[in-house]
């Protein structure tokens, strides 16, 4: 590191040097390396193909991370590569009031870059360069983002390209906006700029020099690897030694004490607002130097490089775990979902296991419908002589037989509303206690469906006409069914619906029978003697299980009005692998293409 005006050796160290080669058009890459460019598009396709749209805290740093890793290989890493031998690109970066649009002025000779004492100042970055270097920054392969003007703009997508004959091929300034600007868009700006340098010139002033703001960015740009140069600006100088001093120390605490630091003290600026020239003298020679020695350039340009290509690992590698989190959260909620409704799919299944369904206004349409308890008592006495005399009562009573079928019809579209209210309170609360659950709900989720109370019951009358085709298909090739006629079917259904709610195999236990007061035995009795009692156990478990479909089938609807929120926002499944997969290529083309040396930790910053 060099103070107080001494410049030290241009960027570029000699070793570096001679491990990259030579830096003629063609003759640029280290061998091997034909798989990089590949790598990196499929990597910057894999970042372009992740989102992160649950609110998780993993989230917005993952979309701020993809957005500025995007944003490097498009800008700086894709053209970079392409054009080793391109100039070099030195980004003049640093908080608002430093004086980098006076510095660059100064050292292009040349008021390219506005400055005053207004912040923001520079609005737009500008970019200043040699006459023979002006076609590459024109075409627009580095920043390809940035639209090309030749004049002053206030646009922050604007890059104003400038020549100054003064400044020697080879390399180039750009002077961008204030990193701690006001403006929102000028310091996404300065960050994107400073992602695409080959080399930061870093301006703070002995006044700012501790502000955090810029050591964070410092702290970046020594995790990846870039070049830095700093320069203490408008420095008293009776200040000059303890400010230089101090600086220095924090430099090295935070791993960039190879950094060269040029010391500026306070002076006046001339008519034109430039710096005196022995103020920027030493400062101007270092970058003479480098402009005039290929090899230095390439070191700079090489080990910047390869310093970004090593830290897109780590970085993708994050916004994996990001992506895993986004997945895990998807499938975390629909877990809630799917709880809250298999609970409602349990409670419809042991209503129709306990006999609570027979209870009230359905046992005692039951009672009236088959009879009294000496019609029970006869049944079971004179249960083979009683096939015609059944047919007959309930052809002449087919009343008890409508109210019955309503009753039922009204006992289950009761049922079936209250537990899908209760799974979408469960589902709802679930949810609500889970961040990115909270995002996506909206009230009318903490209620069924509008249509809920409409769908349940055409639920119940398809089930309805579904068990009494039922009762077609089992007594087709019986005598009963011909002699009977249609309404014997209905009586024979409505029997049936009561044996699936009286118990699972149709067979009484002590609590329906209770319940019941006996109508279960009845039900039994009945069937047996029409159907026999394999039939029975027939009827009754397939109507079940149909009901259970049925009802399965709704709360699986009911479940979609969640699910669906979670399917437009879950990320695609292989999102981690593919990010994981990219960054692994282009790990191996890194190192094969012999990046890797370039960027060990040794080495950083070393070229400075």
């Amino acid at each position: 590191m060099t103070t107080n005006g001494d410049p030290g050796s241009p960027p570029g160290a000699p070793a570096v040097a001679a491990r990259t080669g030579p830096t003629d058009a063609g003759e640029d890459r280290p061998a091997g390396d034909d798989r990089l460019p590949d790598a990196l598009s499929g990597l910057r396709a894999a970042i372009g193909a992740a989102g992160f749209p649950l609110v998780l805290p993993s989230a917005e740093p993952a979309e701020r991370t993809g957005v500025a890793l995007a944003a490097q290989l498009d800008d700086y890493l894709l053209p970079r590569l392409a054009r080793l031998d391109a100039p070099l690109l030195v980004v003049v970066g640093g908080s608002t009031g430093a004086g980098k649009s006076t510095l660059v002025n100064s050292l292009v000779q040349a008021r390219v870059s506005a400055a005053g004492v207004l912040r923001p100042t520079t609005r737009s970055p500008v970019l200043v360069c040699n006459p023979a270097d002006s076609p590459w920054f024109r075409r627009g392969e580095l920043l390809p983002g940035l639209t090309r003007t030749n004049q002053p703009s206030d646009d922050p997508g604007t890059l104003h390209l400038v020549t100054a004959p003064a400044l020697a091929p080879g390399l180039a300034f750009l002077d961008a906006p204030d990193i701690d600007s006001v403006v929102d868009a000028n310091r996404a700006l300065a960050g994107q700029l400073l992602a695409a340098a080959d080399l930061w010139l870093f301006v703070t002033t002995a006044a700012r020099y501790a502000d955090a703001v810029p050591w964070e960015l410092l702290r970046g740009a020594r995790a990846r690897g870039a070049v830095i140069a700093m320069v203490l600006d408008r420095v008293p100088a009776e200040a000059t030694e303890e400010v230089a001093a101090h600086l220095a120390e924090m430099l090295a605490e935070q791993g960039l004490g190879s950094a060269p630091l040029f010391v500026l003290p306070e002076t006046w600026v001339d008519g034109q607002g430039l710096l005196p020239a022995r103020v920027t003298a030493p400062l101007a020679d270092w970058f003479a130097r480098l402009a005039a020695d290929a090899d230095a350039r390439s070191a700079v340009i090489r080990q910047t490089l390869g310093g970004a290509l090593a830290a897109l690992q780590p970085a993708v590698e994050g916004l994996a775990v990001a992506a895993d989190d986004q997945v895990a959260a998807a499938e975390a909620l629909d877990d809630r979902v799917h709880a809250a409704y298999r609970a409602a799919n349990h409670t419809v299944e042991q209503g129709l296991r306990d006999g609570r369904l027979l209870r009230g206004e359905v046992l005692a349409r039951w009672q009236e419908f088959v009879g009294t308890s000496d019609f029970f008592r006869t049944l079971e006495a004179r249960i083979g002589r009683l096939r015609d005399r059944l047919v007959a009562a309930f052809s002449r009573r087919p009343a008890p037989a409508t109210e019955l079928r309503e009753a039922i019809e009204s006992q289950l579209v009761t049922l079936l509303r209250a537990v899908a209210a209760e799974a979408a309170e469960a589902a709802y609360t679930g949810w609500r206690a889970h961040p990115a659950g909270a995002a996506l709900l909206t009230p009318d989720l903490a209620h069924p469906g509008a249509d809920l109370p409409e769908r349940a019951e055409r639920l119940v009358r398809d089930w309805q006409r579904g068990v009494l085709e039922l009762v077609r298909e089992e007594g087709g090739d019986r005598r009963f069914v011909a002699r009977t006629a249609a309404y014997a079917v209905n009586a024979t259904g409505l029997v049936v619906m009561i044996a699936v709610f009286a118990s699972t195999a149709f067979m009484p236990t002590g609590l329906e029978v209770a319940t019941g007061a006996g109508t279960t035995v009845a039900g039994q009795a009945v069937l047996q003697a029409i159907f026999g009692d394999q039939a029975v156990r027939t009827l009754a478990n397939k109507a079940r299980e149909d009901l259970l479909d049925r009802v399965r089938t709704l709360l699986e609807a009911e479940a979609d009005r969640y699910l669906t929120r979670t399917e437009q926002a879950r990320p695609l499944a292989q999102t981690a692998t593919a990010l994981r997969q990219a960054a692994e290529q282009v790990e191996a083309a890194r190192v094969s293409s012999g990046f890797a040396a370039l960027s060990e930790p040794a080495d950083r910053g070393r070229s400075a």
